[in-house]
């Protein structure tokens, strides 16, 4: 299960989170739709109610950062910019895990 992650954490303006959530989940197929993703996930701090975490799985680094140079992902970002106030950008190379087959479920609101 080698692959590439990328683990983004978004400060949201107070007040615009609802925003900022429907505006993620709006343009989630741009992430989906690209072949070399593995899954995303959106998830929020429970101590911290305007800090999100964006997870993302990529095949590799390569197919990250072309995506990241996409115009769709450039479209996409520049919706979401309104509701951040700031953030950081960690990567990683997986190197072990393990997936555990029908335990998880998809979450759609």
């Amino acid at each position: 299960m080698a692959g590439f992650r990328v683990l983004l954490k978004v400060d949201v303006v107070p007040g615009k989170e609802a925003d900022f959530e429907r505006e993620w989940l709006a343009g989630r197929d741009v992430i989906a739709g690209h072949p070399a993703n593995r899954g995303h996930w959106l998830c929020r701090s429970e101590s911290e109610g305007t800090t999100y975490y964006v997870t993302s799985d990529w095949t590799d680094e390569a197919q990250f950062r072309e995506f990241e140079r996409s115009e769709a992902h450039l479209a996409h970002r520049s919706k979401l910019h309104p509701y951040r106030v700031g953030g950081s950008m960690a990567t990683m190379s997986v190197l072990a895990g393990e997936a555990k087959t029908g335990a998880a479920q998809a979450v759609t609101p």
